[in-house]
């Protein structure tokens, strides 16, 4: 979901990060000068300076903190992040325009009965190891939805999520505050033409790999890996709220909305 501040919140204490690259550092060394630099456990607000491969990943180091994000692009796409300017700033963070995503939770198991918890702001998506295309059965709330998928793999993203892998396996954009988690196939072989689902984001999709010693599948939420899962469950994680700043004009869901129209 997402919505205006309501009322204007001062931010004092500011923490950076930064992606490494060289353009990034430079960033971050002239707002700490200029602003300083507050431990992040202490920061009203946390400032990260890179992509959005930055920003997903302080999206999960700050998880637990409730910690508001607020990203201005030092990197390459930017799509979660705001333009760079390095005057003006706490003002900026005052007219900011809220969002809020919930993540999914992925639990994997593999071929040896461990079993693996990741979280996924963008989306969980299980790919085949090896030639042979992958084998999937998917269970919605239970119930056996497809008996049989051959496929590159398929995906389950958020909609915060759905303009990245997503789009790009010709799944659904969906409004940032929709209430509905994107199903998509990558590379479907059987059945070809089905192009996926959109289920409502109180659901619960299990996909159990068939054949899982001859078609070996990876599991992966965002940046956590799991390599020769049996089964995998994904469900949004309604109880934890990730919270982005965005300029006004500039908020993710206005930005979701442009990309349908190209």
């Amino acid at each position: 979901m997402s919505g205006s501040n309501g009322h204007e919140r001062r931010f004092e204490r500011l923490a950076f990060v930064a992606s490494g690259t060289p353009e990034a550092e430079a960033a971050r060394l002239k707002l700490v000068e200029r602003y300083g630099d507050a431990p992040p456990q202490d920061a009203e607000v946390v400032v990260a300076l890179g992509g959005d491969g930055l920003m997903l990943q302080t999206l999960h180091r700050f998880m637990g903190l409730s910690k508001p994000i607020y990203g201005m692009n030092r990197g390459s796409v930017g799509f979660l992040m705001n333009a760079w300017r390095e005057t003006g700033l706490r003002k900026r963070l005052a007219a900011a325009k809220r969002s809020v995503v919930h993540p999914l939770v992925m639990r994997a198991t593999d071929v040896r009965g461990a079993v693996s918890t990741a979280r996924a702001i963008n989306e969980v998506s299980l790919l085949r190891q090896t030639y042979q295309a992958a084998k999937l059965r998917i269970l919605v709330d239970g119930v056996v939805r497809m008996p049989e998928l051959i496929a590159d793999g398929a995906l389950v993203a958020t909609p915060a999520g759905s303009t990245a892998y997503n789009l790009s396996a010709n799944g659904p954009i969906l409004p940032l505050d929709a209430t509905l988690m994107a199903l998509t196939p990558i590379s479907a072989f059987r059945p070809r033409r089905w192009r996926g689902a959109l289920l409502p984001d109180h659901a619960r999709v299990a996909f159990e790999i068939i054949e899982p010693g001859r078609r070996a599948v990876a599991a992966v939420a965002d940046h956590a890996e799991t390599r020769d899962v049996a089964q995998v469950e994904i469900w949004m994680d309604h109880d934890t709220g990730l919270e982005l700043l965005n300029d006004p004009g500039h908020s993710l869901d206005e930005r979701i909305l442009r990309e349908q129209f190209g």
